[in-house]
């Protein structure tokens, strides 16, 4: 139980550091509560439906040598971005949702990117 607060904790903080640093094409406003709520629907989408489209996607995977998981991390950022719309969490990529657009894409792989950059560097100081 200690650890899913800690990752949790953690998780809350690399979202609100990244809406930070990518501001104003990824936003994030609302308090810690929500924003803790956000790091557990990040959770729960990475930890059920990411683990079946990275099976599902392994021949594009490998004939891409990887980097479809990009594109398979941003949409997963967008589906986060999705269902906390559906929970009254502001947290939008470039107007999605609603707005769904070839640039809400791009900043959602602009977004995992960066996201994967803090949250291996809170990881450093942050002991599973």
């Amino acid at each position: 139980m200690r650890g899913f607060v800690i990752n949790t904790i953690a998780t809350a903080i690399a979202f609100a550091a990244m809406a930070y640093l990518l501001k104003p094409n990824i936003q994030y406003e609302g308090d810690v509560p929500q924003l803790i709520l956000l790091a557990v629907i990040a959770g729960v989408v990475n930890g059920l439906i990411k683990p079946i489209i990275r099976l599902l996607s392994l021949p594009v995977r490998l004939a891409t040598l990887g980097l479809f998981s990009l594109v398979i991390n941003a949409g997963m950022l967008l589906l986060i971005a999705w269902l906390a719309g559906k929970v009254d969490i502001h947290f939008t990529i470039h107007g999605f949702p609603p707005n769904f657009s070839l640039d809400a894409l791009i900043w959602a792989i602009i977004g995992s990117i960066v996201l994967s950059i803090i949250s291996t560097i809170i990881g450093f100081f942050v002991p599973d």
